[in-house]
């Protein structure tokens, strides 16, 4: 079996996670969170749709973790994103935090807004 190790460059991966919060790049964050290439910062959740669209044009897929379970982006959050360009992948912020990783080692252009569990 041939072991590779995982670099991730720009951007930090997401470590663990609980309630209300994430471990990213080593750095515990509490409640809504934003990270990718540009960095890791908190987020004010779907009221603060300014801080995702800022994006456009950085990354190729915004994930969006909507907490413990699945749940619809705000019909008027989602057009915002959509008409702004951003592909995005909606799930449970555990998967969420799964694939950003996966991709993150890839070297793909990606981002991740997280509501916690």
């Amino acid at each position: 079996m041939r072991l590779n190790e995982v670099v991730f460059n720009d951007a930090k991966p997401v470590e663990g996670y609980g309630p209300g919060f994430f471990r990213i790049g080593g750095t515990v964050i509490e409640g809504p969170v934003i990270t990718g290439a540009m960095g890791t910062r908190t987020w004010g959740g779907f009221d603060d749709v300014t801080a995702l669209l800022e994006l456009a044009g950085k990354i190729d897929i915004l994930f969006l973790g909507m907490g413990a379970e699945i749940a619809h982006v705000p019909a008027d959050t989602r057009r915002q994103l959509e008409d702004a360009g951003l592909g995005l992948e909606v799930m449970s912020s555990p998967a969420a935090s799964r694939t950003y990783n996966v991709l993150l080692s890839e070297g793909r252009r990606v981002a991740l807004a997280m509501i916690p569990i």
